[in-house]
């Protein structure tokens, strides 16, 4: 294939021609191309949705062969990230993260990984049985904002050892910090070790000369990118790329049909590949434009009295996200939850997360000067409102910087996972180990997981966000009153 044939969407094309048919359905999905659904529904979402809903197997091709259509789609995903192999993605990136560690790893291997992993990875681990080495991000002096991964704390653990199979990395981070991976990839490569990175919040790196390089770019051996998160898919959309030689792509594809759901959406599949075919022509001058209002937004709101905005220069580092908004409020008097919630109840404005001194934004191709302008609005209106700072948090409570404190390790997160356990209370918990997940979500990183021998530091840390209204996924006890820990830690064993 030839940048030429990026013109090209195969799916769209055999969608297209499937609505030209006017095929009758006795097949999925049960609403039949719209007749069964409810009014309602129908009303909301509109009849085309109805009517491209349609089987992947029997209406345009089938996921589980990666042949055909499909496989001509993904070919051009490949060409146009710079991989050997893609795969088109409906269950998001974690499909793929579970995906690449099934097929890379086998239980009881070491694999190296960034503590600032996101859940889907730290379950990843668990289904393979690797035994994780984790490595913490560096952290700003003062802001307590994680720096990336070193080569070097890499160099050095792979040197510790050197029985390890995999580096497993996020870049960039929820907060847009890439770390160097051409420098990782070289010091795991001269180690033969293979280098996997959950670009998830990276899709549109490779498009840009002014955003740090891209994981295939820079020679990794695979990467997952959620091209629904920042570029022009559908929800769930995602991409993973891998190179041949150190990965079996064959034990890949194997693995891919394990992880994805056995009945794709051919609408998600066919958003990817236009979301393909539009970065291919048309990702350069998207970008621009987004990189432009990106530094409009941030110039404006950082001229806010008691706002404050990352950016590269202020955390001394080269490789960042120039679209993201990392926005600080803790000069208002708020906590990033409550910003969050004026922003969407009173200013109908919905950013992608918050913690517990900011809120981030996503600036992307589907922004404009008019969005911007509001968003900058919201903020200067809540500027004018501040009754002053009477109880400035740390920054130590940022999300990023306990949380991504590998802390010790007992057992794997296999082991743990399956071992006997019970609840206590999480005041008693010191020094017990995790049986389960503890992650605010967003943006996903564990703060505990299965393994971990529970700190008085984290502890107080999740005490202190749940008084401040963050949210936890994965404890059974939601309120996380209690914790369940290992009862019988020599009663572990893998299943």
């Amino acid at each position: 294939m030839t940048n030429r044939d990026q013109q090209r969407a195969p799916l769209l094309e055999k969608m297209r021609q499937f609505a030209e048919r006017g095929t009758l359905p006795f097949s999925t999905p049960g609403h039949k191309l719209g007749a069964g659904a409810d009014p309602e529904l129908r009303a909301l979402l509109g009849e085309a949705a109805f009517r491209h809903d349609i089987p992947l197997g029997g209406g345009i091709d089938d996921t589980h062969f990666h042949d055909g259509t499909l496989r001509a789609a993904e070919d051009l995903g490949a060409i146009a990230w710079g991989a050997d192999r893609s795969f088109y993605l409906v269950n998001g990136s974690t499909a793929g993260n579970h995906a690449f560690l099934l097929a890379a790893i086998r239980p009881g291997e070491k694999v190296v990984v960034a503590r600032d992993i996101h859940k889907s990875l730290l379950v990843a681990l668990i289904l393979s049985g690797a035994v994780p080495v984790y490595v913490a991000p560096r952290l700003h002096p003062t802001l307590n904002v994680g720096l990336g991964i070193d080569a070097a704390d890499i160099a050095k653990t792979l040197d510790a050892h050197p029985d390890a199979r995999l580096v497993v990395l996020v870049s960039p981070s929820y907060c847009g910090v890439a770390s160097d991976l051409r420098a990782i990839g070289d010091v795991a490569h001269a180690r033969d070790v293979a280098v996997f990175v959950d670009e998830a919040w990276g899709p549109h790196f490779h498009f840009h000369p002014a955003l740090p390089p891209s994981a295939m770019a820079s020679g990794a051996d695979g990467a997952v990118a959620s091209v629904h998160k920042v570029l022009g898919s559908l929800t769930q959309g995602s991409i993973l790329h891998a190179r041949s030689g150190r990965v079996d792509l064959s034990r890949l594809a194997t693995a891919v049909g394990m992880a994805q759901t056995t009945s794709p959406s051919a609408t998600i599949l066919t958003s990817i590949d236009v979301c393909r075919r539009q970065m291919a022509l048309h990702g350069e001058a998207l970008l621009e434009r987004t990189i432009e209002l990106a530094g409009t937004a941030r110039h404006q709101l950082q001229q806010i009295p008691g706002v404050g905005v990352l950016d590269a220069a202020q955390l001394g580092i080269t490789g960042f996200d120039a679209t993201k908004l990392v926005i600080d409020v803790d000069g208002l008097g708020l906590s990033g939850f409550a910003a969050e919630e004026a922003l969407r109840y009173r200013f109908r404005i919905q950013p992608e997360m918050s913690d517990l001194v900011g809120v981030v934004c996503l600036v992307t191709i589907g922004d404009t000067t008019r969005s911007i302008d509001r968003l900058v609005q919201a903020f200067r209106t809540l500027a004018s409102e501040r009754t002053g700072d009477d109880n400035p948090s740390s920054p130590a409570l940022r999300s990023s910087g306990v949380a991504i404190a590998p802390g010790r390790q007992a057992l794997s997160p296999r082991d743990a996972f399956f071992a006997p356990s019970r609840a206590v209370p999480l005041t008693a918990a010191t020094d017990q180990i995790a049986a389960e997940l503890v992650i605010p979500y967003p943006p996903g990183i564990p703060v505990l997981a299965p393994g971990d021998i529970i700190s008085a530091e984290k502890i107080d840390y999740l005490r202190h966000g749940a008084r401040h209204g963050m949210y936890l996924s994965g404890p059974s006890d939601p309120t996380l009153a209690t914790i369940r820990v290992v009862s019988s830690p020599s009663a572990a064993t893998t299943p």
